[in-house]
């Protein structure tokens, strides 16, 4: 899978490329990472990107024809837009992202976008109900949940019981030795051997775990059946 970032601090990304899974699945040649500065599309002096408010209002506004220009050079990928007036990312969606031979991320900075931008990109994301400097932390997010749904980079199945995977839940408790640490124990259901009885616990708890600190994923699977 290839995925293209188009930034104005390409520099965010040089350790992000070199580090963990990513940089095994870049490689191993299943993951690319392509980082374009849209300021260098440019025509104005000084590579300026951005500019005042129509109609006034504070901050300065990047220009629509410097991204544009940018993303005729990728225009047979899947063009996203990271805003906060996106649809929301989640599991799903990085599922879907990660059917994708190749994806541009956008990363925005300063007050936001020309509106016009929209015309130029398959989609508008967010990653959540908050006001950042940039996008560029949102598109290493992204990167991250979509190049580990890649066939190659992790084990195969080894994401399947993880949150918001399979029945959608969060993920059950897990536990590791020591069996007792500073009287807290592992659960006894977990040391007994049934694996029968450990997969109804499991479920359980996951249930449970999701009920008590996110209400609304259990709401909206109830919806959704």
């Amino acid at each position: 899978m290839k995925i293209n970032i188009l930034s104005l601090f390409p520099d965010y990304f040089k350790a992000f490329k070199e580090q963990s899974m990513i940089a095994k699945a870049i490689k191993l040649g299943h993951l690319e990472i392509n980082v374009i500065n849209f300021r260098n599309f440019s025509k104005e002096k000084h590579q300026k990107v951005d500019d005042t408010v129509y109609g006034g209002g504070d901050g300065m506004l990047l220009q629509v024809e410097p991204i544009d220009l940018a993303l005729e050079t990728v225009k047979n990928s899947y063009k996203i837009l990271l805003s906060p007036q996106g649809k929301l990312f989640n599991q799903k969606k990085a599922h879907e992202l990660a059917k994708h031979k190749e994806i541009t991320l956008v990363c925005g900075h300063y007050e936001g976008f020309d509106e016009r931008v929209l015309n130029f990109v398959d989609e508008e994301i967010s990653v959540g109900d908050f006001i950042l400097t940039g996008g560029e932390i949102p598109a290493m997010l992204m990167i991250e949940a979509i190049a580990r749904l890649t066939p190659g980079v992790l084990k195969k199945g080894s994401h399947e019981n993880e949150s918001f995977e399979g029945n959608g839940l969060l993920d059950f408790p897990q536990y590791t030795k020591p069996a007792i640490y500073k009287g807290l124990k592992v659960p006894e259901v977990l040391l007994n051997g049934n694996h029968a009885l450990i997969e109804k616990w499991r479920k359980e708890k996951a249930y449970e775990k999701t009920l008590k600190n996110r209400k609304d994923i259990i709401e909206r699977i109830k919806n959704e059946n």
